[in-house]
């Protein structure tokens, strides 16, 4: 689906131009899924199966306007997760336009675009970042799409300083859903997290699973590399793995929230639900040339078949 009337053909991906004129770039598994992803940001916006279904949520109010981060998908935060710090809201790079890296240096993981489709993307400061954050970086961005249609997405953060940096780090992932409150997710039980409605208040999980029933804004710290959201309704579960990412943020506006947001419905927290992969409890730090890498992998199964990527975590 192009959602322009140009575009550009390029091994494994095809770059368009939104609405606005704006860069995305589209890949397409052989299956029929697909991805989108905007250069503005380098925000995934839009996840498919082979059955054409939207897996990801944008709120119909969403603003596609830059420098405006648009309301949904996956928005990159970076170098801060929310207000902790000095710098704008989730931090700058998801309101930055991002290059295609033609000459990406290869990963140290196993799937180095094995049987996947994907686009390398590449952020650096401008001298109006580095004015607000005085530290220079290289932070790329592997968008990959397998041919079972996961989702993947990698992240390298280089320091290339004369000094060391530290900062957050986390994939904003807003999933869709049928209906919150027939929605559960497994995997977090027991844990500590920081309760972001009680001036990040530390508290231990008490249930067997997490449901909602009203606002939630959660730090779940020292999480597990697999956890589950299990929609009820869509007899669909999302598998969320991740690694160098030790938190997982759980987030939804509910209703008194949502009305306060201009770019989101006042019913819409309904049909979203927001899990994070993120490092924010503790900031990661960056001798200068070190690297770091945080790593994502998506998967939409059907719930009957779900325990067993619980029960066999070391896939990723």
């Amino acid at each position: 689906m192009s959602m322009g009337h140009c575009s550009e053909q390029r091994p494994g991906f095809e770059v368009t131009k939104d609405w606005n004129g704006a860069d995305q770039v589209a890949i397409r598994s052989p299956r029929g899924a697909s991805v989108r992803v905007c250069l503005h940001g380098g925000q995934v916006v839009s996840w498919r199966n082979d059955r054409g279904e939207e897996l990801l949520f944008t709120s119909s109010k969403a603003i596609f306007k830059p420098p405006r981060a648009t309301r949904g998908g996956i928005p990159i935060c970076f170098p801060q997760f929310g207000n902790c710090g000095t710098l704008e809201q989730h931090g700058f790079a998801r309101n930055k336009i991002w290059t295609i890296d033609q000459e990406a240096p290869p990963l140290n993981y196993g799937d180095n675009n094995n049987n996947k489709a994907s686009v390398d993307l590449l952020l650096k400061p401008s001298e109006d970042d580095l004015k607000c954050w005085p530290h220079c970086f290289e932070l790329r961005l592997r968008v990959s799409l397998s041919m079972d249609g996961d989702l993947s997405l990698i992240s390298r953060v280089r320091n290339v300083n004369g000094k060391p940096f530290s900062f957050a780090f986390a994939y904003h992932t807003h999933l869709s859903v049928s209906d919150i409150s027939e929605v559960r997710i497994e995997g977090l039980e027991t844990l500590d997290y920081l309760d972001n409605l009680s001036q990040r208040e530390r508290f231990t999980e008490q249930g067997d699973a997490i449901t909602f029933e009203s606002e939630v804004d959660r730090v779940y710290v020292g999480s597990p590399g697999v956890i589950a959201v299990l929609d009820h309704e869509k007899k669909r579960t999302f598998i969320v793995r991740k690694e160098g990412l030790p938190d997982i943020v759980v987030w939804n506006p509910w209703e008194k929230k949502s009305k306060t947001m201009v770019d989101f419905g006042d019913d819409e927290y309904k049909q979203m639900l927001c899990v994070d992969a993120a490092a924010v409890e503790r900031a990661i730090t960056l001798k200068p040339g070190e690297e770091w890498t945080g790593k994502l992998e998506l998967s939409a199964v059907p719930s009957t078949n779900c325990s067993d990527h619980l029960d066999h975590p070391g896939r990723l």
